[in-house]
């Protein structure tokens, strides 16, 4: 009797340990797969659910409708690598240093553009720094296969994806254009094509799809950042034709540009060869997310969505309209830093619904943390904080002041100028001229009466704050250029607007002549096998 009473006293704890380990196990909080999915210079109205009036983006709107869209979302910057930084960072610009897109011209170089400026933009850190504790290597450290696949442009190799904590790289390299366009052969040293006219950003979407499929057992941190909808634009026949039809029965505007500042501007979204590449990486994010539902992983993945700064209206191609936000890519005003950012996390009842508190690119860095149960790390990402208590909770967290610091001019017309954030309010301040504009938000989001002179008080309260703060993260400013010569400026502006305005106007109306034929092959756009 006491040897059976032993053995089934055995019996019951090896029984009760067995359940109460699998009890531990299931209690413990699951690590969810993250999906990030970067555009490119894609502008906050190019997008169906908030209206565009040509744009067709089905895949995306779908994902808003189940995702927390953060109304008052915002890139790090204006132009993309100092974006692309602060999400890698947690960090604003001024504080990580890359404050200008990598490549570009500073000091007394900037010369080169015979652009006439009256200042010389200032220096800003040419790589993507290894001090840097990036999103990827935290979430590689914990466990998570981590990969890239698209536009990086954060630094020449030695800083390319897989120096800053990616296991597998798919495209990405020094270059911030999609080099050879958007139809293989491929220029990147880092993506081979694999049939000719294949599209590059659906050829990323696939790798993607390929990486879930071989590491569902896995916890991954799978990050998507498209070339598009970077110019060159292009499109294919079919495309081109469908969006040449829409904007015809739209109505085709009699003017499509007005002057800015600097540079014309578009004011219509019209253009059938951009509204094309849309669609193209909208496709590509469909394929992306029924992929995941295919391995059956999309209960268990956070997807994220946004762009590293606003929509081209002015310079490079001149692609879009971002109105009734003023200014877009480059420009300093929401056009050029206001932008989608929605964030579905599986099973939550904030899915489908908004929240107007203003967010950041930084905030990515911290909120992936959080929901991967990886302690915070706040010295890394001084800059940023997690959402997850406005997602899951509907808290209403603090306001805290926002800040961007782009002492450069870059190629779309804005100015060398730094901005803050705080509450409703928004001031930016001008190096060319020290001088500030004040906006509040809530009752002007679309920045047309400049309160400075009204409210001086609240100007030279924000005024000094942002001065702090730069001061505080050892910023570096533009100067004044020694050479400037205003009369050279005034012919470098006569022929912007006498030359450069026309020749817009005549190419928007050729994009949508009926004959419309882009070098006879549609830019190669056919898949062929040889």
């Amino acid at each position: 009797m006491k040897i059976i009473s032993k053995a089934l006293l055995l019996f019951v704890f090896l029984t009760s340990c067995g359940s109460s380990e699998k009890t531990q196990i299931s209690l413990q909080p699951q690590k969810p797969n993250i999906l990030f999915i970067l555009a490119d210079d894609f502008g906050l109205q190019d997008m169906g659910f908030v209206g565009s009036p040509l744009y067709e983006t089905p895949n995306i709107d779908r994902l808003a409708a189940q995702s927390m869209v953060f109304t008052q979302g915002y890139a790090g910057s204006r132009v993309c690598s100092p974006s692309r930084a602060t999400i890698m960072t947690g960090k604003f610009t001024a504080r990580h240093g890359v404050t200008d897109w990598i490549g570009e011209n500073h000091g007394e170089d900037w010369r080169k553009m015979e652009r006439h400026d009256k200042l010389l933009p200032a220096d800003y850190v040419h790589n993507l720094t290894k001090e840097e504790n990036t999103i990827a290597e935290v979430m590689r450290a914990n466990g998570y296969k981590t990969f890239f696949a698209g536009k990086w442009h954060l630094g020449e190799e030695g800083s390319y994806p897989e120096d800053h904590g990616f296991e597998i790289n798919k495209g990405g390299w020094s270059s911030g254009s999609p080099k050879g366009g958007y139809y293989a052969p491929f220029v990147n040293p880092k993506l081979e094509h694999h049939q000719y006219g294949e599209n590059l950003s659906m050829r990323l979407a696939n790798e993607t799809v390929d990486f879930i499929s071989k590491h569902k057992a896995d916890s991954f941190f799978a990050f998507l950042s498209f070339y598009a909808v970077h110019g060159p634009i292009e499109t294919t026949q079919e495309k081109w034709r469908k969006y040449r039809n829409k904007a015809v029965t739209n109505g085709i505007a009699d003017k499509g540009f007005k002057m800015e500042k600097k540079l014309p501007i578009r004011i219509v979204q019209d253009n059938p060869v951009y509204a094309g590449l849309v669609e193209t990486m909208d496709d590509a994010i469909g394929v992306v997310v029924a992929g995941l539902e295919k391995s059956g992983l999309d209960k268990n993945t956070i997807i994220i969505f946004t762009s590293d700064n606003g929509g081209v209206a002015s310079g490079d191609a001149f692609s879009t309209s971002n109105l009734p936000y003023r200014g877009g890519k480059g420009y300093h005003w929401e056009g050029g830093i206001r932008e989608p950012y929605l964030i579905y996390v599986p099973n939550r009842n904030s899915n489908g619904k908004k929240s107007d508190y203003p967010v950041t690119g930084a905030d990515f860095y911290p909120t992936i943390l959080d929901y991967a149960n990886i302690k915070l790390l706040p010295e890394q990402h001084r800059d940023g904080i997690s959402l997850r208590p406005i997602i899951d909770e509907g808290k209403s967290l603090s306001m805290r002041p926002l800040y961007w610091h782009y002492p450069h001019y870059g190629n779309q017309g804005g100015d060398p100028s730094s901005i803050i954030r705080e509450g409703n309010w928004k001031l930016i301040h001008y190096y060319e001229e020290d001088i500030d504009e004040l906006y509040n938000l809530a009752n002007d989001p679309y920045e047309q009466n400049n309160l400075a002179s009204s409210n001086p008080e609240k100007t030279k309260q924000l005024n000094k704050k942002l001065m702090d703060w730069l001061k505080e993260v050892n910023a570096k400013y533009p100067v004044k250029d020694g050479k400037f010569d205003p009369d050279k400026r005034a012919v470098y502006d006569k022929e912007v607007r006498d030359k450069l305005l026309p020749k817009l106007e005549e190419q928007r109306l050729r994009f949508l002549s009926e004959n419309f034929d882009p070098n006879n092959n549609w830019w190669g756009s056919k898949v062929t096998n040889d």
